[in-house]
């Protein structure tokens, strides 16, 4: 299994695919044994696509806390310096799009072209939900909010006239949900993602915004209750060169609506395309 000396961890990532250079920044609780994760799905058909257990997660190490999010950002930014991985593409989704904003607030040069998808600015251009709130609830408490809130067509009326459909979706999201023993001690696998959260409490990008300056698309479901359609316009209006577009879905649009991964595509190698004339 791939691991590489980042700062103070041994970082767990995996590259796959061809073509341009890709780096890939998953959201909260992201861990690459889930699937489908990213390596799944179409990106890898036409770029290099680079992703990680960040700090805390995985198989990546969990060091003491706290963590914040200028840590996550350094250590993305020491993986991509060990891998010799920048200048580069860039997507981030959901928490991974706010480790993004931080890592291109300190490092603008290293992406040439940046995807930020369900993801919010923080501070005044609205903070994503807070899901450090739902820790102490019980698993199916937590993974029946969950789908409350990442799709708000799924509301106490839908819940009440579609018992079999509930039904299912909260399995699924119990099965998604688990920890992974693997590699990672359960205790250290809770703790990592409790740090995570406390992290991500914080995460505030919107007053340092307007030194990005590379071409972005800022993407969402028209349905998110996380990161929902007010934030996207206020994180649209923080950056100097953003395109917005919403799409059919909640919180996991990528996959609830195909269109929106073609988009994100055609984005991404319009750059690549131009800088090749």
């Amino acid at each position: 299994m791939p691991h590489i000396r980042v700062r103070d961890l041994e970082v767990y990532y995996e590259i796959h695919g061809s073509g341009p250079r890709l780096f890939y920044i998953g959201g909260s609780g992201g861990d690459l044994r889930d699937k489908p994760n990213v390596f799944d799905g179409p990106l890898v058909r036409e770029f290099e696509v680079l992703s990680f257990d960040q700090r805390g997660l995985g198989r990546t190490d969990a060091p003491e806390g706290p963590y914040s999010m200028g840590d996550y950002a350094e250590d993305a930014a020491a993986l991509l310096q060990a891998l010799d991985f920048a200048p580069c593409l860039l997507m981030g989704v959901s928490f991974g799009g706010m480790v993004a904003q931080e890592l291109l607030c300190r490092y603008p040069e290293i992406a040439t072209r940046v995807v930020l998808a369900c993801t919010s600015a923080g501070g005044d251009a609205g903070a994503s939900y807070p899901l450090h709130t739902l820790q102490d609830l019980s698993a199916r408490d937590r993974a029946r909010r969950m789908i409350e809130i990442s799709d708000k067509r799924y509301d106490e009326v839908w819940w009440a006239e579609n018992p079999d459909k509930a039904a299912a979706l909260l399995e699924v999201a119990l099965k998604r949900g688990k920890t992974h023993e693997i590699g990672t001690r359960e205790s250290d696998a809770l703790l990592g993602q409790r740090l995570q959260l406390e992290a991500r409490s914080h995460h505030d990008t919107v007053s340092r915004l307007a030194s990005v300056s590379m071409p972005i698309f800022v993407c969402a479901g028209r349905y998110d209750g996380i990161a929902p359609p007010a934030n996207q316009h206020a994180l649209e209006a923080a950056l100097p060169d953003a395109t917005l577009e919403f799409f059919e879905g909640g919180h996991l649009f990528l996959i609830q609506d195909r269109a929106a991964l073609r988009r994100i595509r055609d984005f991404l190698l319009d750059r690549v395309r131009a800088a090749n004339h």
